[in-house]
């Protein structure tokens, strides 16, 4: 199967450098005028995907807001994977797994193996125990040409007291990471498989982000405070492969599919425009 660098590479060159998340919080369903159950969840969803299903080049449910409602929620998430898929969008799952052994291996098989109901093209994981403790993901996601996203310098302020310690060979937590995941992308031709999240609020990190030669989620835009212009200071050198991330900036432009469409193709431009000539 071809890599996930190559098709979120190829996605992002098709229909543009941009990200939205589908986080179905029960404020936001309230906004759209729906109900906080399963039934508006689901009515949410499928707006977003008839809205921006076939326009955008990865969308990201937070995989929490679906849970919440159970096993009738996790099947609408389910159902919203495929719908997005046989639109063309790649599917960017949020779930910040993070585990060891057996239970690792375990959540590679519920959203990396194509066998699953669950399966998405990529996924977000947090590496605090340890990246190598990742192997799995990663194994299973070459496997089958798919993408892990892992947490390297967050937009929370409780992340830096982590991510900014240094070790003891003098790096910080948040290089160890970085410079892994760059292990893991050598050789890859356009782009690796395997990405950071670095949030687009944190300002100048200090650290070499074009090394990692994957693809760098930037969350954070929009009603979290960063613009697209932050993105330059950010990432520096790792500009160009960024993927924008926007969730409540598009989605608040809805129910209306053409609102929602037209925030998108806002935001959509924004991105263009700071990171051209990258």
């Amino acid at each position: 199967m071809e890599s996930f660098g190559a098709r979120v590479h190829r996605a992002v060159a098709e229909r543009g450098p941009l990200c939205v998340g589908i986080d179905p919080h029960p404020g936001l369903l309230t906004r759209w005028g729906l109900t906080d159950d399963v039934a508006g969840l689901e009515r949410f969803c499928g707006t977003v995907v008839e809205a921006l299903g076939d326009r955008v080049a990865v969308v990201k449910p937070q995989s929490a807001f679906f849970e919440r409602f159970g096993a009738r929620g996790v099947g609408i998430l389910e159902s919203t994977i495929r719908q997005l898929r046989d639109c063309g969008s790649l599917v960017l799952l949020d779930v910040k797994r993070g585990d060891i052994g057996s239970t690792v291996s375990a959540y590679a098989s519920a959203y990396l193996d194509p066998s699953s109901p669950l399966y998405v093209d990529a996924v977000t994981a947090s590496p605090y125990l340890g990246v190598g403790a990742l192997a799995p993901m990663f194994d299973l996601a070459a496997a089958h040409g798919g993408g892990v996203f892992v947490l390297a310098l967050t937009s929370n302020p409780e992340g830096a007291a982590v991510q900014r310690a240094v070790t003891a060979d003098g790096r910080t937590v948040a290089q160890t990471v970085i410079d892994e995941i760059s292990q893991l992308n050598r050789g890859a031709d356009p782009l690796g498989s395997f990405g950071l999240v670095v949030g687009a609020t944190i300002g100048e990190t200090g650290h070499d982000l074009s090394a990692v030669h994957g693809p760098l989620l930037a969350p954070g835009l929009g009603a979290q405070g960063a613009t697209a212009a932050d993105l330059r200071t950010v990432f520096g050198a790792g500009l160009p492969a960024v993927l924008p991330s926007y969730s409540r900036e598009v989605l608040h432009a809805g129910p209306d599919v053409a609102g929602l469409r037209a925030a998108a193709d806002r935001v959509l431009a924004q991105c263009r425009a700071a990171l051209a000539g990258s």
